[in-house]
């Protein structure tokens, strides 16, 4: 019985942490090496992680420096990071390309928030499914009694509500980071 509470707290925490990924890719107008993640960059006929060819600081709150360990990538990061369509322009200097986070304006801020509000919905459904094969699964059981899978049931629903309102509360965070002027 536990197997299936253990099962789906873990789904939902899984659920959590990926809604936590995909907010750090909504950028709030300062720097943050994350909105680079997943970018790959063609590196001698191999895609490789941008994060393995170079270093990336933060020198100021609205800039990030990529520099690369073999200065003969500086093109094909480049080139990368304009493919990826991160609304981003790379300025390379020679050594380093440095990418300059624009101000964001309130029309992009509340672009966002619609955006984070939308992942934080997609978590809610992925919960909400969580939740509906923890209780089939529950249903399913045969040596089991009916107060049993009641009170199963009811600790499934106080799992759900635990995770619903940590989604409520992380994209009140992020709403607020992105409203931030």
């Amino acid at each position: 019985m536990d197997d299936i509470l253990l099962e789906a707290e873990s789904k939902m925490q899984d659920a959590i942490s990926a809604m936590q990924r995909r907010f750090t890719n909504v950028r709030a107008g300062r720097a943050n090496p994350a909105i680079l993640d997943g970018i790959m960059v063609s590196y001698y006929g191999t895609d490789t992680p941008l994060k393995a060819l170079a270093t990336i600081s933060i020198p100021e709150a609205r800039m990030l420096m990529i520099k690369p360990y073999d200065r003969g990538a500086i093109a094909a990061i480049e080139k990368a990071i304009f493919e990826a369509n991160i609304g981003l322009t790379p300025n390379n200097n020679g050594e380093s390309i440095i990418l300059n986070i624009p101000a964001l304006t309130e029309d992009t801020r509340k672009e966002y928030v619609k955006q984070v509000k939308q992942i934080a919905e997609d978590c809610k459904i992925v919960l909400r499914n969580v939740r509906q094969d923890a209780n089939n699964d529950i249903k399913k059981m045969e040596d089991v009694t009916e107060d049993d899978k009641k009170d199963m049931t009811s600790d499934v629903q106080d799992l759900i509500n635990k995770y619903n309102k940590k989604v409520d509360e992380l994209l009140k965070e992020k709403e607020e980071e992105l409203l931030q002027v």
